[in-house]
């Protein structure tokens, strides 16, 4: 087990964090009172919301599966990992290549209470945890580059991520910085929360998320494709997520009534 990570920060239990909002909806424990509290309140909008985020852990798994089965990629970045949730993607990507290598970031320290979890890897295979801001691009590729080959394809997954960007941050070109840095071969996982499908709903969200001092930034299909500029998509391109190879699926429920309000997609550099 290895992990890089600066000195501990402190845990902020006076504002919501997506990480945490995000393990509330998925039936985790490791969240707070205003972690449940902004849950709840987006529950009393929608629903759905659970099924929702249970939705984009499956579109994370199916894709894992795809990109090592299918397209043989051996190693993963993931930034904005979250805490860990069974099965995590290394557990995904090792179970089809025991010899897979995976490196994690997130900035939410709750997150490296948790790497013992993340870095169970198989003794084939390697992972690795960097504690960083999706934002401090030159920071997570450095350390990424300790336990990853970057002359060797790399799968970059950005799921559920961008959103939590606003347009302050640029985040096209943050997504491009990151790209520019892997190798030919490599792959880009993204999804994206849109308005496209239910504008009510998620703007709903968006204000509530914001009350809680969190910015949640939707964006239109044609916004998400340009994240994709310059990348050969992946059939089915860019969809709804449960809509990106279903069959690859395991243990998946489908609830009709949900709206799904994400754009998933995985593209391949030339």
């Amino acid at each position: 087990m290895t992990g890089t990570e600066p000195a501990a920060t402190p845990i902020d239990t006076t504002r919501p964090h997506p990480a945490r909002v995000y393990d509330w909806f998925l039936g985790g424990k490791d969240n707070y009172p205003v972690d449940e509290e902004l849950g709840r309140h987006i529950m009393g909008v929608d629903g759905t919301a659970k099924h929702v985020a249970r939705t984009n852990r499956w579109f994370m798994q199916r894709v894992t599966r795809w990109l090592a089965r299918e397209a043989g990629v051996r190693q993963y970045l993931d930034i904005g990992t979250g805490i860990p949730t069974e099965p995590n993607l290394h557990q995904v990507a090792q179970a089809v290549a025991p010899e897979c290598r995976v490196v994690y970031t997130d900035n939410d320290p709750i997150v490296l209470t948790h790497a013992e979890a993340l870095l169970r890897s198989t003794p084939e295979g390697v992972t690795d945890y960097v504690q960083a801001d999706v934002r401090d691009t030159g920071r997570i590729l450095a350390q990424a580059r300790e336990s990853l080959d970057f002359t060797r394809p790399v799968a970059l997954s950005l799921v559920a991520l961008t959103h939590f960007l606003g347009d302050d941050d640029a985040p096209h070109d943050l997504v491009a910085r990151l790209v520019d840095a892997l190798p030919s071969g490599s792959y880009l996982v993204l999804s994206q929360l849109t308005a496209d499908f239910d504008p009510v709903a998620v703007q709903r969200g968006v204000a509530m998320y914001a009350a809680g001092g969190v910015t949640l930034a939707p964006r239109t299909r044609a916004e998400i494709a340009r994240f994709f500029d310059g990348l050969e998509t992946v059939e089915p391109g860019i969809v709804q997520l449960t809509d990106w190879h279903p069959e690859l699926g395991v243990d998946e429920t489908v609830d009709e009534d949900a709206v799904i309000s994400l754009y998933g997609a995985v593209a391949r550099k030339p």
